[in-house]
């Protein structure tokens, strides 16, 4: 009886044991093959709830159904313009066919190390079908400020338009790397150049030339500023003498009225009686002789001229 007991409480338990084994639980963001041997039973099972499978001979291969990343290395490749640069990629995708991701991929691990073949093989290739200028702008449409004034003045500086942009090369890679990777049951959603960076062996070359075109730059400014500056001091200068030449022009006419004036009205003054216009010739004649008569002057006078003539009959009119 005790025999008996323990047997049904054996077989109990292999029961129970085989259910527990033969059972798993599938996820709402997972999707299960069951392989018995290695080899795929049956269809990938993606309904989330309870199934069953048979123990020790059936194993449960579990594959996530969300959206999954991958993050590729910073790969240093060169554009069409030889110009080499460090591109850091990412991208989404997800598992849409389990049975044939399964049968040519097997995990998530060889997954990621297919993706970085593909996408980094295609990243190369559109990256050296065009200039940097292409990639590092975000599209066509997108342009950079520009100061018109700047441009007006030196018209090679600044950026040619952008015939492509980075957002179309993207969707070449997408467009290329897609058909490829439906291949192994991989949707690919979307990618996306995250970084781009200079070589650093060339980033200081690339620094000096912007540099020397920056200095470039300011020295032709420079030239045009001494040069302007040259145009507005010649104007200057130009102004200043003509004015200076009105204003003497115009003192010379006030002073030649105004000598006109007194004239006239010392003509008037000394004309009107013959003792005046004898004083009047009487003046004029001291005040040259003050001009030109001083106290070291040697002066030799004829007896008939006038200054002659004049001491004489001062000199006859001061004895008693």
């Amino acid at each position: 009886m005790i025999a008996a007991r323990h047997l049904v409480s054996l077989v109990a338990a292999l029961v129970l044991l085989a259910l527990y084994l033969s059972a798993y639980t599938v996820d709402q963001t997972q999707q299960v093959i069951v392989t018995q041997f290695g080899r795929p039973v049956g269809e990938p099972i993606t309904d989330p709830g309870l199934h069953f499978k048979l123990p020790f001979v059936q194993q449960v291969n579990r594959f996530d159904k969300r959206y999954l990343a991958w993050d590729g290395p910073m790969v240093e490749m060169s554009t069409k313009d030889k110009t080499y640069i460090q591109v850091d990629t990412f991208a989404r995708w997800r598992i849409t066919d389990a049975m044939r991701y399964y049968l040519r991929l097997r995990d998530e691990r060889s997954a990621q190390s297919r993706l970085e073949d593909i996408l980094g093989s295609e990243t190369r290739t559109a990256i050296a079908r065009h200039e940097l200028i292409e990639v590092v702008r975000s599209d066509k449409v997108r342009q950079p400020l520009r100061d018109e004034g700047l441009a007006a003045q030196l018209p090679e500086v600044g950026l040619r338009p952008t015939r492509v942009g980075r957002q179309q090369i993207e969707k070449d890679v997408f467009e290329s790397a897609a058909p490829k990777l439906a291949e192994f049951g991989i949707e690919l959603l979307d990618v996306r150049f995250k970084r781009l960076n200079y070589n650093p062996e060339v980033l200081e070359r690339i620094h000096q030339r912007m540099i020397s075109e920056r200095l470039q730059i300011a020295q032709r400014f420079r030239s045009e500023g001494e040069g302007e500056a040259a145009r507005i001091a010649g104007n200057k200068e130009r102004d200043i003498n003509e004015i200076a030449s009105t204003a003497y022009k115009r003192v010379q006419e006030i002073v030649g009225e105004a000598d006109a004036k007194a004239t006239g009205i010392y003509a008037k003054a000394y004309t009107q009686r013959p003792e005046a216009a004898e004083f009047y010739r009487f003046l004029k004649s001291m005040e040259t002789y003050r001009r030109i008569i001083d106290r070291d002057a040697t002066i030799v006078l004829s007896t008939r001229s006038d200054l002659f003539s004049l001491l004489k009959r001062i000199e006859t009119e001061r004895k008693p």
